[in-house]
């Protein structure tokens, strides 16, 4: 990132367009979302149960982990706010419906 964003609203600003460009970079119309076949990938080789949200989730700690090493890094704040949304995303899109009986 060559200018590092000065506000939380240009982090958040840039986070969404970073989670653009990712989309248009792998040509994907829906959006760059290739955590779930990663998390499958990694269970399949751990026998582990990970979901997709926790593959977010986890991202998101590890850009706080790497925030706290070394130098600023505005890219650790941005990824991580990137990474964050995906999960938000993620948790509506698999969320039970307020009322439904639970799995």
């Amino acid at each position: 990132m060559s200018n590092p964003p000065a506000s939380a609203t240009d982090l958040l600003v840039a986070a969404s367009d970073s989670i653009d460009q990712r989309a248009q970079s792998r040509d994907l119309p829906a959006g760059e979302r290739s955590m779930a076949r990663a998390v499958a990938a990694f269970n399949a080789i751990t026998g582990r149960q990970l979901t997709e949200h926790d593959g977010w989730l986890f991202m998101t700690q590890l850009k706080a982990a790497r925030a706290t090493a070394g130098r600023h890094n505005a890219d650790d704040y941005v990824d991580g706010a990137a990474y964050f949304a995906l999960a938000g995303e993620c948790a509506g899109r698999t969320a039970t419906p307020p009322g439904a009986p639970d799995a």
